[in-house]
């Protein structure tokens, strides 16, 4: 049976909506999602009946293949209600993107029997590698595997020598669930329902068609470009990965802020009685905030925009374009974390008590910052220096 044929795509519009009919229930589960350190399997559950999963699949695994901007707008939803659910997922959803760039064999290994399977992932290049026939032999201990307990296979990263160049190349590695082990070791301050536990493998067999690189990513020279001939897949790796991991925090500001305005109009003093809502720094704050999400949303669809024109003509973005997207796109949870912290503090005491939306949305933010494609400062310096005349230096773009 061709998949394809029986699956109708719902419109943006339906996906979104979906996404906000959830909200209630994201909301009242994030008590147990934070102690479980697990999105809930109900959410899962949810999310895989509302078809979240399916966003970025491609068509020929009955999954949806829409735009990019589509998945954004259902993830940043689904964070007004739940960081810690959108962090998970952004990151397992972008991995049905990520496994239609391998070879036509490792997408059918996962999807062949259940095109529903779930994929996580560690790209901390922690592999120690052998080659060997047919493939590679792989060891190693990867930490921050988000999402891990409710996925089939992961993604894991390693160096290999690059046999033309001598250079090493980042390579991502396709396991098996049989062939890792999960340390059951995330406890943090924020973002803990995330479920971001270590993945361990001891000396498993990879067959080469389960490997993907680097340099394929970043030029669009990817292995399953034959099997997914569509725009969606001509994008570059870097690009639509790092917005999984800076998305959701726009999303977890829109609902703070909802809920900060909500209790602000009637929140009073408990020192001097005078009202929130007349405050001018509070004023100035719900301003503030809501233009800048208002921003960042906008040059998040500008930018994909220009990708998408340039992948439907089968080019590529020129480097600085790159990584002046790749710099915004790091920009997004530092700026989110400035301005949950003025909320924070302007929402007085009250807002310090655990379970209140405020301070769980303050940790999930500055937690979230704390992922290496959310650090402004290296890719900024890359920018600057190839704005100086240097030569680029990431390939993550």
């Amino acid at each position: 049976m061709n998949i394809a044929t029986t699956i109708a795509a719902p419109s943006r519009e339906e996906l979104v909506a979906r996404a906000a009919a959830l909200l209630p229930a994201l909301r009242a589960r994030t008590d147990a999602c934070e102690a479980g350190n697990k999105v809930p399997d109900e959410t899962i559950a949810d999310f895989q009946a509302a078809g979240f999963f399916k966003i970025l699949q491609p068509a020929r695994f009955g999954g949806y293949e829409m735009d990019v901007e589509t998945f954004y707008d259902v993830q940043m939803k689904v964070a007004e209600g739940c960081m810690s659910s959108a962090w998970v997922l952004g990151v397992v959803a972008v991995h049905n993107w990520q496994l239609a760039l391998f070879a036509p064999q490792a997408q059918d290994d996962v999807w062949a029997s259940d095109p529903s399977t779930l994929i996580s992932s560690s790209y901390m290049p922690k592999a120690q590698v052998t080659r060997v026939d047919g493939g590679f032999r792989i060891s190693g201990r990867w930490g921050f595997s988000s999402g891990v307990d409710h996925c089939q296979w992961a993604f894991l990263g390693g160096l290999v020598r690059d046999p033309e160049t001598g250079i090493p190349d980042f390579w991502t590695f396709l396991v098996p669930r049989e062939d890792f082990i999960v340390h059951r070791c995330w406890n943090t301050i924020g973002l803990g329902g995330t479920g971001s536990h270590d993945v361990e493998v001891k000396d498993a067999f990879v067959p080469a068609h389960r490997t993907h690189r680097s340099k394929d990513g970043f030029a669009a020279t990817n292995p399953g470009a034959k099997s997914n001939p569509g725009p969606l897949y001509k994008l570059p790796f870097g690009q639509v990965f790092v917005r999984a991991v800076s998305s959701s925090s726009i999303g977890a500001l829109q609902g703070a802020l909802d809920h900060f305005v909500a209790n602000g109009a009637k929140r009073k003093s408990n020192n001097t009685g005078a009202s929130s809502s007349g405050d001018p720094d509070v004023q100035v704050l719900i301003a503030d905030v809501q233009s800048a999400i208002d921003e960042m949303k906008c040059v998040l669809m500008r930018n994909f925009a220009v990708l998408n024109e340039r992948a439907r003509a089968g080019e590529q973005a020129d480097i600085p374009t790159r990584l002046r997207f790749r710099h915004q796109s790091a920009q997004i949870a530092g700026r989110c974390g400035d301005l949950i912290t003025r909320m924070y503090h302007l929402g007085g005491a009250d807002g310090i008590s655990r379970g209140n939306v405020i301070a769980r949305t303050f940790c999930d933010i500055h937690t979230g910052r704390t992922h290496v494609a959310n650090n402004p400062n290296a890719v900024g310096r890359n920018v600057g220096n190839v704005m100086l005349g240097g030569e680029n230096a990431d390939s993550f773009i």
